[in-house]
C-alpha cells in the first residue's frame, strides 16, 4: 500500500472524510450520551457539526485533482456544489428541529440525522465520480437511506406507503441505470468517464440504447417526465422535512451529477443526448405545470412544482457551455432558498395544526402575517417575478440556452413560466384575498425554524441583486 497517498486523500476528499467523521461522532453520541443531554443538545450538535464540515472545506482550490486512478475527481466547482448542498441541508435541519424533537420522533432522532448525513455523503460521491462504479455506489448510498427517511413517520400509514413506493422506484431506476452502464462497458471495455468518451462509438444502436437507459435511471432521481409518477405520492406521505430534502438537496445533487456524466462521458455525441433531453424538458416543464394547477394539497402542489423546476434546471445542461453549467449551479442555489422557504412555512403550520390543504390557508394573512409574507416571497421567487432571486436564476438559464441556439425550447419554457405564475399566485390569493371566517390560528414556530426562514428570505432577496455570487460561480473551473 502506498502510504504517500494518505495526505492527498485528506486534501482532496476533505468534505467526504469530515462528513463521515461527523456521522460517526453523532452515532456514538446518540449511543452513549444520557437522554437528558440528547434532548437538550443533540440537534444543536448535529447542526454545529455540519457547519464545521462546511467551514473547514468551504474554500475550493484552483485546480482539478484525481484519486484512485481517476475514479474520484475533485474540482473547484464540485467543492462549491457540495457546500451549497450543505447549506440547504443545514436549513432543513433547522426547520426539522421541532418535529424531530417531538415525543413521537425523538426516540429515533439519532437515526434521522445519521441517515441524512449518509445520504449526503452518497451525493458527494456522485458529484465527484470519474468512474461509473463510484457513481453507482454514490447513487445507492444516497437513495437507500432516503427510503428509510420517507417511511420515518410511524404514526401515519401514508409514510410507510410512500417509503415503499420510493424504494420500488429507486430499485427499478437503479436496474435501468445498471443495464445502461453494462451496455456501455460492452461497447467501450471501460467504466471511466474520460475513456468512454474517447473509445465508445456513437454510431451503434447499442450505444443509443445504453445512453437511453442511463438517462432514464437518472431521470427517476430528477423526477423528469415520464419518470415522475412516484413524486407526488412520496412527497405527500413522507415527513415534510424529508420531502423538502428530496425536493431540493436530492434534486440539486442529481442535476449536477447528470451534467457531470453527460459532459465527461458523452460530449463527443451531443446530437443524441440533446435530442432526448429536448423532449424530456418540454414534457417535464409542461406536464409539471399543468398538474400543479389541479392540486389542493400543498405538498403535492410543490411536488409538481419541483417536477417543472427540474425541467428548467435541465436547460443549463442543454446549453452545453460553461455559461450553462454556471447557470445550472446558480439556479440550484436560488431554488434551495426559495423552495425551503415554502416548505418551512408548510412545516411550521403542519406541526401545530396538521393542515396542509390550500383551502386551509384562506385568510392566513389575518392571523399569521409573517408566515404569509414568507410564503408569498417564496412563490414569487419560484415563479420568477422580479426583483427576487428566482427571476435572475431563470434569466441566466434562459440566456444560456438562447446562446446555444435553442430559441423554440426557450419560448416553450417562457410560455410555461406564465402558466406557473398562475398557480403560484393561487397560493398568494388564498392567503391574502380569499375570505375565511375561521382562519388558522396564530402559529408560533420554534427559534431554529424562524432562523431557517429568515436565512431563506435573505437568500431570496439578496441573491438576485448581489451580482458577485453569479460572477464568482462563473469564474470557477468545472474541470470538464
Amino acid at each position: 500500500m502506498d502510504l504517500s497517498q494518505y495526505p492527498l486523500i485528506w486534501e482532496y476528499m476533505q468534505p467526504e472524510l469530515l462528513l463521515l467523521a461527523a456521522t460517526v461522532l453523532l452515532f456514538f453520541i446518540d449511543l452513549f450520551a444520557p437522554s437528558r443531554f440528547l434532548d437538550k443538545w443533540f440537534s444543536a450538535i448535529a447542526c454545529v457539526l455540519l457547519v464545521a464540515v462546511t467551514a473547514i472545506s468551504c474554500i475550493p482550490g484552483t485546480e482539478s485533482h484525481t484519486l484512485f486512478g481517476g475514479m474520484f475527481v475533485t474540482t473547484p466547482m464540485t467543492t462549491m456544489v457540495k457546500m451549497i448542498l450543505n447549506i440547504g441541508t443545514l436549513l432543513i435541519l433547522l426547520q426539522a428541529h421541532e418535529w424531530i424533537n417531538s415525543e413521537a420522533c425523538k426516540i429515533r432522532r439519532g437515526e434521522f440525522y445519521e441517515l441524512l448525513f449518509f445520504t449526503l455523503f452518497g451525493m458527494y460521491l456522485m458529484i465527484s465520480s470519474g468512474h461509473f462504479l463510484i457513481f453507482f455506489i454514490g447513487l445507492e448510498t444516497a437513495s437507500l437511506p432516503i427510503a428509510a427517511l420517507v417511511a420515518f413517520n410511524k404514526q401515519g400509514g401514508e409514510s410507510y406507503e410512500s417509503g415503499a413506493k420510493y424504494l420500488f422506484t429507486a430499485v427499478f431506476s437503479s436496474a435501468l441505470f445498471l443495464m445502461g452502464i453494462s451496455f456501455m462497458y460492452a461497447i467501450s471495455g471501460t467504466l471511466y468517464f474520460d475513456d468512454i468518451a474517447t473509445v465508445a462509438s456513437a454510431n451503434t444502436a447499442l450505444f443509443i440504447v445504453a445512453l437511453t437507459f442511463i438517462i432514464s435511471g437518472i431521470g427517476f432521481k430528477l423526477s423528469l417526465v415520464p419518470f415522475h409518477l412516484w413524486t407526488a405520492d412520496v412527497y405527500q406521505g413522507g415527513p415534510t422535512a424529508v420531502t423538502s430534502y428530496l425536493s431540493v438537496i436530492s434534486k440539486g445533487a442529481a442535476a449536477f451529477a447528470f451534467l457531470w456524466v453527460l459532459f465527461k462521458t458523452f460530449s463527443p455525441s451531443p446530437e443524441i443526448w440533446q435530442g432526448i433531453l429536448y423532449a424530456l424538458i418540454v414534457l417535464t416543464i409542461t406536464l409539471g405545470n399543468l398538474f400543479a394547477i389541479r392540486q389542493k394539497n400543498l405538498k403535492r402542489f410543490l411536488a409538481f412544482s419541483s417536477i417543472s423546476q427540474a425541467g428548467y434546471i435541465m436547460l443549463g445542461i442543454m446549453a452545453g457551455s460553461a455559461q450553462g453549467m454556471t447557470a445550472l449551479v446558480y439556479y440550484v442555489l436560488v431554488y434551495i432558498f426559495s423552495n425551503l422557504a415554502a416548505f418551512g412555512v408548510i412545516a411550521a403550520i403542519e406541526n401545530k395544526t396538521g393542515k396542509v390543504s390550500m383551502d386551509d390557508y384562506d385568510g392566513l394573512y389575518r392571523t399569521n402575517p409573517k408566515l404569509s409574507l414568507t410564503m408569498m416571497l417564496a412563490m414569487f421567487s419560484l415563479a420568477g417575478i422580479p426583483p427576487f432571486a428566482g427571476f435572475f436564476s431563470k434569466f441566466f438559464i434562459f440566456t444560456s440556452a438562447v446562446h446555444a441556439g435553442y430559441y423554440i425550447l426557450v419560448l416553450i419554457a417562457l410560455l410555461n413560466t406564465i402558466i406557473s405564475l398562475y398557480y403560484y399566485l393561487l397560493v398568494v390569493k388564498a392567503m391574502f384575498i380569499n375570505p375565511n371566517d375561521n382562519p388558522i390560528a396564530a402559529v408560533k414556530s420554534d427559534t431554529s425554524a424562524r432562523i431557517g426562514l429568515v436565512i431563506c428570505v435573505a437568500g431570496i432577496l439578496l441573491l438576485g441583486i448581489v451580482s458577485a455570487v453569479y460572477g464568482y460561480l462563473s469564474g470557477m473551473s468545472f474541470g470538464m
